[in-house]
Formats: structure tokens, C-alpha cells, sequence
């Protein structure tokens, strides 16, 4: 595939312009901390079995692959990830799948549960899920600490960031974007000056402060943060002593230290970015089922906004040896096909057809079914004469012989649920039935 003009990332321009001795020199003296604990109740049912990182996208990867696909790409390989809501199937990927770091050398990517280290409670904001693990950081003997959400899908230099960093003397360097008005209210908004310097910082306030001359677009933290080791340790045991704090870097870390005349300064996305769209960065907070749901279909597209295909900066994951996707019949009556989709390893289309969609790995379509403009999770069964439209599929659901949905919006809404946007959300539960094993025999799809 010839790599579109959107997808260009000058690797040596960057790297001229910050030093290459000098980023890899800062990546190999930094921790990166992955938050990772968080549901992600917008999610809706899609999350009641698993942490918001945990959440599979584009066919083959889970979301928190491109938070640690960044660090290793960036140079830094020394990684902390902090789960607590529902972490089972997290710590497994993240266990299974990111084992292949030199451990002799000092690489690692440590998977850590909330553990009450230091009382009875559970982590009650990022700052705090930090605070109880300061232990990790002195073990470390890092020097910068990189601290990272685990649930946004992007690719990123972090090395420029933390270049930045070190240029500019501060005390902390936020990551941000623009984003829509109407957006902003999910985010930190923030303000700065000529030199980038961070005056203004207001946590998901209701009536964002739009960007200067951009009346419809604000400026919001991407919840990407560097801090100078030390400096970061002694803050949070300030504010862990604070009992009027709720233990967040953007309702009380952030707000604190600007009010403080510390040195704030804004990192732009757009100079450390791996995949832009025209002048724009891509990233995605996929923290709804429509935002789910488009951020996947858009890789459906003859030239995604997000490209999957550049073998510079590539997107890692726990890769399961499976046999190839097989199509099979090619019958007048009955023809398996998948067009403008993505289908995984270990799928078998069986006189089908499948359009705009995502199929997982493992996936089985029976006979005479459509399935279009759908992302249909690992481990899914779908019968014979099934009609899927504009849908969410969750993992190991089987889909009975003639099942329908997006096809009767008001049949939906009886028994799954349906977005604002119609797009359907099914799960196993919904359907009346436990997800069955694994190892589950497949149906079969001989026709």
C-alpha cells in the first residue's frame, strides 16, 4: 500500500531537531506510568466484564496496545501499569503479550494492582493511584516520570515530548489538543502564552474557553504529563497530606501548582504526533459506544485516518498463532466475501457476505447472513440467515439461526442497547446466556 501524504512522520527531522543522543538518553532515564484502572462506564455494557484498556479495537489489538506501543517505539522501556476496576483480562494480555522486553537489560513492563499499600482503600484518583505506588518510582531510579492514560488511541513520539521537557525547564509538561467545544467539557481546558507556558487550567469546566481567533475549539490536556522524578514524589505526598483534595491531576495537582507560579508548560500534540490527517493529529478517546463504533469502521476505509500499515511506528500486541480467515462457497445463492472490511486470523466466512465491517479473530458467519457496518468482537458465532446492521457484537456471543438487529430499531431497544446514533450493542447477557468457554466447539458451517 503506497503510504498517503496524511500518514508522513519526518523521524529524522524530529530527531535533528532535539538530539538523538540526547532523546535517547531522556527515554532511557524515564518511567512511564500507564493508567489503566479506570471502567469506562460510557461504554456501557461493553465494559461490565473487563477495564476500559482492556476493550478490544481494530481487530486485533486492545486499546492500551497503543499507549505501550508508544513507549517502546519512543525509546522508553520501562513501563508501570496501575489497574484496579475488573483487571483480569487486562493483566493477562498485558502479561502474555508484552513479555518480550530484555529483562536483563533493565526492560519491563510491570503489571500492578490496586494492593491498599498504604491503608484500606482503593485508589481514589490518578494522583493517588501514583502516591500509593512512589515505591515503584524509587525503585526505578528514574529521573523523569511520564505518566500516561491507558484507554485513548493515538501514536506518539513520547522522546519529543520529553525533549521539550528538559529544553524548557519546567516543573511539568502537559500534552495537549484541540478539540471541539462541545468536547471539551470531558477534559482539562487550558490557556498559555507566547512561549507555551500554561496560565489558564480548568478541569471539564461547563463553558470551555475557546483557543484565541478559533471561537470553536478548545485547548485540552490529553492527560499526558512529565514530571521530574523527585519533584512529582514530593507533590504528591503534599497532596496526599490535603484532606480537602480528591486526588486528581486535573481537579487538584494541576490547578495547585499553577496557582502556585510553578512552570507549567503545554507540550502540542502536533509536534510529537506519528499519524497526522492533513495538519491535524490523530487521536481518539473512544470512551463512547458511537466513538467505539466509528473509530472502527473508519479503518474500513480505503485510506483510514488511523494507519495501521506503517512499519516505522508499529502498533504491538499479544498475537495469537491461528490459522488464516477462510472464505469458502462461491455459489450464485451463496458466496463468502468480505468487501471494505477487516477480517482477523482463525475467521471463517461460510457463504456470506461482509461489508464496512470488523470481524475479531475467531469469528464464524454462517450461510446466507449479511453483516455490514458492524465490529463483531473475538470468539463470536453467527448462524445462518442473520441480517447484522450498524451493530456491536461482544465477545462469544452466538447469534441464532435468522437473529436480525439494526434492522427494527424499536425491536432493538427491547432487548440490547441502542445508541443515540442507532448503533446496536449486544452482548452475551443480553441474549440470555452466559458467554460460553473458550474452547467451546464451534458450529458447524459445512451449509
Amino acid at each position: 500500500m503506497q503510504k498517503d501524504a496524511r500518514h508522513r512522520f519526518d523521524y529524522r527531522a524530529r530527531t535533528e531537531r532535539h538530539g538523538a543522543a540526547r532523546s535517547d538518553h531522556l527515554s532511557q532515564q524515564t518511567l512511564a506510568i500507564v493508567l489503566a484502572g479506570g471502567r469506562g462506564s460510557r461504554l456501557k455494557q461493553l465494559t461490565d466484564r473487563r477495564a476500559k484498556p482492556a476493550v478490544p479495537f481494530a481487530g486485533k489489538l486492545k486499546i492500551i496496545d497503543f499507549a505501550l506501543s508508544n513507549c517502546v517505539n519512543s525509546g522508553i522501556r520501562r513501563i508501570a501499569v496501575l489497574t484496579q476496576y475488573k483487571a483480569q483480562s487486562l493483566i493477562r494480555h498485558v502479561e502474555r503479550g508484552w513479555g518480550f522486553l530484555a529483562a536483563n537489560l533493565g526492560e519491563y513492563v510491570d503489571v500492578v494492582p490496586a494492593q491498599q499499600r498504604l491503608g484500606e482503600t482503593w485508589y481514589s484518583g490518578t494522583a493517588d493511584a501514583i502516591y500509593q505506588n512512589l515505591d515503584l518510582l524509587r525503585d526505578a531510579g528514574a529521573a523523569q516520570v511520564l505518566i500516561l492514560a491507558g484507554d485513548h488511541v493515538y501514536k506518539m513520539d513520547y522522546a519529543v515530548m520529553l525533549a521539550e521537557h528538559a529544553a524548557s525547564g519546567a516543573d511539568v509538561t502537559v500534552a495537549c489538543i484541540e478539540a471541539p467545544l462541545a468536547e471539551a467539557v470531558n477534559f482539562g481546558v487550558m490557556a498559555t502564552d507566547a512561549q507555551g507556558r500554561i496560565v489558564e487550567f480548568q478541569e471539564k469546566p461547563a463553558n470551555p474557553k475557546p483557543c484565541p481567533g478559533v471561537e470553536d475549539r478548545a485547548l485540552v490536556s490529553m492527560g499526558i504529563y512529565v514530571f521530574d522524578a523527585d519533584f512529582l514524589a514530593a507533590e504528591l505526598e503534599r497532596d496526599a497530606r490535603d484532606p480537602s483534595s480528591s486526588h486528581d491531576f486535573g481537579k487538584d495537582l494541576i490547578p495547585r501548582l499553577l496557582a502556585q507560579g510553578r512552570r507549567l508548560v503545554a507540550h502540542r500534540f502536533a509536534d510529537s504526533c506519528v499519524n497526522m490527517v492533513g495538519d491535524r493529529p490523530y487521536w481518539r478517546d473512544v470512551g463512547t459506544l458511537d466513538a467505539y463504533w466509528e473509530a472502527n469502521l473508519d479503518l474500513t476505509h480505503v485510506v483510514p485516518e488511523l494507519n495501521l500499515y506503517d512499519d516505522q511506528w508499529p502498533i504491538l500486541s499479544l498475537q495469537m498463532q491461528l490459522p488464516p480467515a477462510k472464505f469458502v462457497f462461491d455459489g450464485d445463492e451463496r458466496r463468502g466475501a468480505a468487501l471494505d472490511s477487516l477480517v482477523s486470523n482463525g475467521c471463517i466466512v461460510s457463504g456470506s457476505t461482509v461489508r464496512r465491517s470488523i470481524l475479531f479473530s475467531k469469528v464464524r458467519v454462517g450461510d446466507y447472513s449479511l453483516i455490514e457496518d458492524s465490529v463483531v468482537l473475538p470468539d463470536v458465532r453467527i448462524g445462518c440467515h442473520v441480517v447484522l446492521k450498524r451493530a456491536v457484537v461482544d465477545k462469544r456471543c452466538v447469534l441464532p439461526d435468522g437473529f436480525q438487529a439494526g434492522v427494527d430499531p424499536d425491536a432493538d431497544r427491547a432487548r440490547f442497547h441502542v445508541t443515540e446514533r442507532g448503533v446496536v450493542l449486544i452482548t452475551p447477557e443480553m441474549l440470555g446466556h452466559d458467554a460460553p468457554s473458550a474452547d467451546s466447539a464451534p458450529m458447524p458451517l459445512d451449509g
